[in-house]
């Protein structure tokens, strides 16, 4: 239900949207940011990086009181799985000062003969406008499963799960200063999830039997080029700090920490939007790390997430 976006209907639907001179710049757009990414190693990111307050800065100077977002990604793990993600996310303005954001997000990894796959996660969210170019965000992710999905009865480690399975608080505030944009938030889980994985002897996974995942602090900066009317570019730094290490239980019953799951990760990300027309337009993004943590056993490492949004305004 939530794939939605098929790719032969979505290529027929650009293909009639845009004109041929138009729809050549955004693709050479994109491929050329898609080239420069492909040396990727590594990433990890909750979800909160997504939240809309806390993305780059996007050229928006059309207000409207609802707005629905419709997205496909692909992302590439560590041990070759692929996941395929999609979703759905409105908006409303309550007042001009205050919006709220609702999104589900829809999973799918696959590799090694093994696939999974569900509604993943719901991210309830309201940003507050405290000043002309400051916005406070709180908002929570609440998980749509626990985090403990089995294959033929086996337990799947988090590598294969398509939500941590946690309740998260989420924080944080963003400042406009003329084309740049700066974000600071954290995500911390308030509950943690039922996994069951023990990893077997020379496994390349990690056991994260009843798991305890740590949270995230994020501090973005962008950057917004405007190439023509229609077409605008926002490359941004996204480094994501995991603060103390993250911990599993045994077959003992002891729990352990998982060495050097903590520190830093320091992603590239860039945003290409085309603006359809006042109300609607196609929005590409990829990100891809440069620096990454050593031990990332909560399964969200990404070498390159590649995402196209189609989002209109009433």
């Amino acid at each position: 239900m939530f794939f939605l976006l098929d790719n032969l209907h979505f290529v027929d639907s650009i293909n009639s949207i845009f004109e041929i001179k138009n729809m050549k710049k955004f693709i050479l757009g994109a491929v050329l940011i898609l080239s420069i990414s492909l040396y990727g190693q590594g990433c990890s990111d909750a979800g909160f990086c997504t939240v809309s307050n806390f993305q780059a800065n996007l050229s928006d100077t059309i207000s409207r009181n609802n707005s629905i977002r419709f997205g496909s990604n692909i992302g590439f793990a560590d041990n070759d799985v692929i996941v395929f993600g999609s979703y759905l996310q409105y908006n409303r303005m309550l007042s001009n000062s205050v919006d709220f954001d609702f999104k589900v997000n829809y999973t799918n990894q696959s590799a090694n003969g093994i696939s999974s796959s569900a509604l993943s996660d719901v991210f309830l969210t309201a940003n507050f406008k405290i000043a002309k170019t400051f916005k406070v965000t709180t908002g929570v992710k609440v998980p749509l499963t626990d985090g403990n999905l089995t294959y033929n009865g086996q337990f799947l480690p988090m590598d294969y799960q398509p939500s941590l399975g946690t309740l998260d608080l989420i924080i944080g505030a963003s400042k406009k200063i003329d084309k740049w944009n700066f974000a600071l938030a954290l995500q911390r889980p308030l509950t943690q999830n039922d996994n069951k994985f023990i990893a077997p002897n020379g496994s390349d996974f990690f056991s994260t039997n009843k798991f305890v995942r740590a949270g995230d602090l994020l501090f973005r900066t962008s950057y917004l080029f405007v190439l023509n009317e229609k077409l605008t570019l926002s490359p941004s730094v996204l480094p994501i700090y995991h603060l103390v290490e993250d911990k599993y239980t045994d077959i003992n019953g002891v729990q352990k920490n998982i060495e050097n799951s903590s520190g830093l990760t320091i992603n590239l990300n860039s945003y290409l939007n085309y603006r359809l027309n006042d109300a609607s337009g196609l929005e590409f993004s990829i990100g891809f790390p440069t620096i990454v943590r050593e031990s990332r056993p909560d399964g969200l490492t990404r070498g390159l997430v590649a995402n196209l949004e189609y989002k209109i305004k009433f």
